[in-house]
Formats: C-alpha cells, sequence, structure tokens
C-alpha cells in the first residue's frame, strides 16, 4: 500500500500501563498532575505540532490523555505493549493504523517519552526545526555530555579477559587522559524527531545519519529516586519554590570548615548566602540547625547568632545539638550540588 507523506508533525506519546520498577508511573502524581500529562502539554504548546497522540494499552491511561486534550484513537495490542516491547513496534503501529484509517501520515514524528518531563516546548520546537533543515538527515535524538568516557569502558569476557567498549585507532585510549579523549554523548531519552519514511521504509526508530539536539540535562525516570530529583528540578525550572522548608546545616554550607573547631574563625560562603537568600524572600522558611558544640562542649550560641546576624542570613529558626558524624543520610536531602544547579542565579 501506498502511503501518502503529509507535512504536519504529530506528537507521539507512548504510556504503556506497565512499568515494573514503579507502578503506573505514566500517570503517577509528578508536580501536581498525571506523569504524561506534562508530556502532553509540552507538545500542544510547541507551534509546529498538529496533533497529539497518546499510544497505550489502558483504558484508563487513554482517558486521562484524551482529558488533557490528547488523542487516543486505538489501545495499543498487549502483544506490543509488554516489558519486551520495543519503541519501533509502538510507531510503526500508530503510524500504520493512521495510513489505514486516515489514508495519510505526518512527515514527521516527535517521540516525547512521558518519563523524561524535563523539557519545554520550545525546546522540542527546536528539535524539530534541526531535523526539517537537514533533509539528509533520518531524525534527531536528543543528547548530554556523557558523564564517563566509553574508551575507559570494557567487556568482561566468559573467559576472565576484557575488550574495550570502544575500537579506536588511539593508542591505549583507556589509559589516557580524559581531557585527550574526544568528547562523548549520552542520548537523554527527552525528544527524539523522526522522519515517518525512516520508521516506515528504513524500519528504523533512528535511521542512518541522526542529527544531534544537545541538552544540559539528564531526568530519565526508572526509579522512585530519579522521580524526586526529576520533581525537584521540574518544580525549580518553574521559578524558585515558595511556601516550603529548608533546613540548612551551617559548617560548610553557611560557614567555611575550620580547623580545630573554632567556628568563631569561620567566614561566610557567600554564594550559599546568596541562594539562602532568594529562597526566603520567595516565602520560604528557613530553618538553622548546627552541630556546633557537640564535640567541643562549648557553647557557640552567642558567636552563631552574631555571625548570622553580620553576614545576613535570614532564618526563622535556630537549632543547636545536631549530632555531629561522618554521614547523613536523608530521603529529602538535597546537596549543595542540587542546589547550586537547581538555582542557576549567580
Amino acid at each position: 500500500m501506498a502511503i501518502h507523506y503529509t507535512d504536519d508533525v504529530l506528537a507521539l506519546i507512548p504510556a504503556r500501563s506497565g512499568s515494573k520498577s514503579i507502578p503506573h508511573k505514566n500517570v503517577r502524581e509528578f508536580a501536581g498532575k498525571p506523569l504524561m500529562v506534562h508530556s502532553i502539554e509540552q507538545a500542544r504548546g510547541c507551534p509546529q505540532v498538529g496533533r497529539v497522540l497518546v499510544s497505550t494499552d489502558s483504558g484508563e491511561y487513554a482517558a486521562i490523555a484524551r482529558q488533557h486534550g490528547a488523542e487516543t484513537p486505538f489501545l495499543r495490542p498487549m502483544e506490543i505493549s509488554g516489558d519486551a516491547a520495543t519503541d519501533l513496534e509502538a510507531f510503526q503501529h500508530a503510524l500504520r493504523w493512521l495510513a489505514g484509517q486516515e489514508g495519510r501520515v505526518p512527515g514527521l514524528v516527535v517521540h516525547l517519552r512521558p518519563t523524561h518531563p524535563n523539557r519545554t516546548s520550545t525546546q522540542i520546537a527546536e528539535a524539530i526545526q534541526l531535523l526539517q533543515t537537514h533533509p539528509e538527515w533520518d531524525s534527531v535524538r536528543s543528547v548530554v555530555a556523557a558523564p564517563e568516557t566509553p574508551f575507559k569502558m570494557w567487556f568482561h569476557r566468559p573467559d576472565g579477559s576484557l575488550e574495550p567498549v570502544i575500537k579506536t585507532d588511539i593508542t591505549e585510549a583507556h589509559s589516557r587522559p580524559r581531557q585527550t579523549l574526544p568528547p562523548t554523548f549520552l542520548q537523554n531519552a527527552c525528544i527524539d524527531v523522526i522522519r515517518s519514511r525512516t520508521i516506515l521504509e528504513k524500519n528504523s526508530i533512528a535511521g542512518e545519519r541522526i542529527g544531534a539536539y544537545v541538552m544540559q540535562v539528564l531526568h530519565d525516570i526508572d526509579t522512585p529516586e530519579q522521580m524526586a530529583a526529576a520533581e525537584a528540578a521540574f518544580r525549580w525550572a518553574q521559578g524558585l519554590p515558595s511556601g516550603k522548608t529548608f533546613v540548612f546545616d551551617i559548617d560548610g554550607v553557611i560557614a567555611s570548615i575550620v580547623l580545630g573547631n573554632d567556628y568563631a574563625l569561620a567566614k561566610p560562603l557567600i554564594g550559599n548566602i546568596a541562594r539562602l537568600r532568594r529562597l526566603h524572600a520567595r516565602g520560604n522558611k528557613i530553618v538553622l540547625f548546627t552541630a556546633r558544640g557537640y564535640v567541643t562542649r562549648i557553647d557557640w550560641s552567642e558567636t552563631t547568632r552574631r555571625q548570622m546576624q553580620e553576614w545576613g542570613v535570614p532564618h526563622h529558626e535556630l537549632h543547636y545539638g545536631k549530632p555531629a558524624a561522618d554521614f547523613y543520610i536523608d530521603d529529602k536531602m538535597l546537596s549543595l550540588a542540587d542546589l547550586a544547579a537547581l538555582d542557576s542565579v549567580p
């Protein structure tokens, strides 16, 4: 059957119901809405996208999708909805359904996985435009700089020996300084734009020539911990939070670490204090908690209050008696690196 390809752009959101790591992950509440709804809204906010379609095997998921403006003209067959189902199968099914029922297929398909909601409509538009301006490419895939270089990775063979993952002309690349090796990129499962011809005629979800849409964030959700981190980043991207409670340690966060626990010698950590002030200005409750005196048995309260006043550290409460430890484990912990990354204001 000859297929008529149009110049239209379809956003296709695959949302099967059988997640094992987080049950019903695609409709789990995320920043106040079912997870997949964020992808629907982002697609609908992109001017190039003409239609938004959700491919799901669940009538419940389909109803949620329709409530938020997506089309669900079919339920995906169970045989291509299991754990071993591939993206290619889901996309071929959707496009062949459109070809058979409507007689035409949008020329471009945007693949928006619900499990990476940390994107914007503008980014979707940029990825689409990138493929449109490169007719020689089969697809565009979003990537981030790889956190680890594959030049130093190995396969462990059955006989116990090692085989480099990457075969290269670089002599002993595995033992060279990282900065001398070619930069590598990791797909982040956020935005893919594919020509429908690639899917239907080349039987590929990516094709042979793939363009890069480089992003800065990697928040694909597969575990509860990843969902919590992604949600924190998502909320922060909408602007600084308000009405929340933040507990700050003093030493190492607000004040410099000093030898011998002589806290009178501590210096203010200006960048972190500036971030704390921005949180305070947004109406968040700031609580300071310190282990000063736990080890020395000295009352540092007057010194601490004076420093907080002189350094301009706004707070609602100041608590003493936190036990000194080498490690703190907290399910709601936000590290300094996390705070710096989320609060990008210099």
